[in-house]
């Protein structure tokens, strides 16, 4: 009699186990927006607005009155304020590793002296190029503002003398670029999303 109210009992907690298993992968699975003919653009902003990390390679041409300069840059990131960035082109200063956790910052590059980076590659180091950065003003500008053209999603936000422009695919709900220009100075930062792998909360 014991033994069969011990069986009944573990078959009642396994039970209720499964039951708790099945609520927590749904609620985490529902938590992955698929990108689908059925998903509205605001669900793709809200998506983008949401990410909780991300790895990407990107291209970036910075263009100033007197000079254009091209990087290719491996970068990280991971909610709330951990990033990091490494560039992989030009030759001159690949390997060079930016990383950021919360108000620290930490450059890795034996080859090369800090002054040098901050002196001839400013952009590089600025966290400007970050996308949780264009998020982080998107979220804090009361005026920013998306639309949809060309089945792209383009969101366009202001911070300080920065205008930024985020154009994602309204199919893949991928970021394709970037645009950060100053409204003070002729000076265009442009990022080219080449692999983007996303994780959001959405």
């Amino acid at each position: 009699m014991k033994k069969n109210k011990i069986f009944i009992l573990l078959a009642i907690i396994m039970i209720i186990a499964i039951i708790i298993f099945f609520i927590f992968f749904h609620t985490n699975s529902a938590k992955n927006l698929k990108i689908g003919n059925n998903t509205s653009s605001q669900e793709i902003v809200d998506y983008i607005l949401n990410i909780s990390s991300y790895e990407t390679i990107v291209e970036v041409e910075v263009e100033s009155n007197k000079n254009k300069n091209q990087y290719v840059i491996k970068q990280q990131y991971e909610s709330p304020d951990t990033s990091s960035q490494e560039v992989i082109e030009p030759s001159n200063i690949a390997g060079v590793k930016i990383s950021r956790n919360g108000n620290q910052l930490k450059i890795e590059n034996t080859n090369l002296s800090l002054t040098s980076i901050f002196e001839n590659y400013e952009y590089v180091s600025d966290n400007l190029l970050d996308l949780n950065v264009f998020i982080q003003d998107y979220q804090s500008y009361e005026k920013a503002s998306w639309k949809e053209e060309n089945n792209q999603i383009i969101m366009t936000t202001k911070q300080d003398k920065q205008e930024k422009t985020l154009w994602v695919d309204r199919t893949t709900g991928k970021p394709i670029k970037l645009e950060v220009k100053w409204t003070n100075k002729k000076t265009k930062v442009y990022i080219l999303y080449n692999e983007v792998n996303i994780n959001s909360l959405k």
